[in-house]
């Protein structure tokens, strides 16, 4: 039988009379953050005068090796289960930014 238990409080799920609820994060290099260099953007900038550009923005990303990409770190995926009080708390601050304003000291 699988047992969950809550990421965040690290409550048992029982299967029969909780609600449990999945969360999951994606996290990956976005194309527009890659650097390119001159030569790159005047050959876009050819190939939009000519009418030639088929409408895909990167195919630099396109042409990325999803392995390569989890070796260097580039994507990288989580998977969190939530019981129904700490998943309300995580509707309300997914980023926990409030926590974060509020651990901050003032500097004296």
């Amino acid at each position: 039988m699988v047992h969950y238990t809550c990421d965040m409080c690290g409550k048992q799920l029982l299967p029969d009379e909780d609600i449990r609820y999945v969360v999951k994060i994606e996290v990956y290099t976005a194309c527009d953050a890659m650097e390119m260099d001159d030569d790159m953007d005047e050959e876009i900038e050819e190939m939009e005068e000519e009418g030639e550009d088929d409408g895909d923005a990167c195919d630099a990303c396109d042409a990325a090796d999803p392995a390569e990409m989890l070796e260097n770190g580039e994507y990288k995926t989580f998977r969190f289960d939530l019981c129904t009080k700490c998943h309300e708390k995580y509707l309300q601050d997914p980023l926990f930014l409030k926590l974060w304003n509020r651990t901050r000291f003032s500097e004296n």
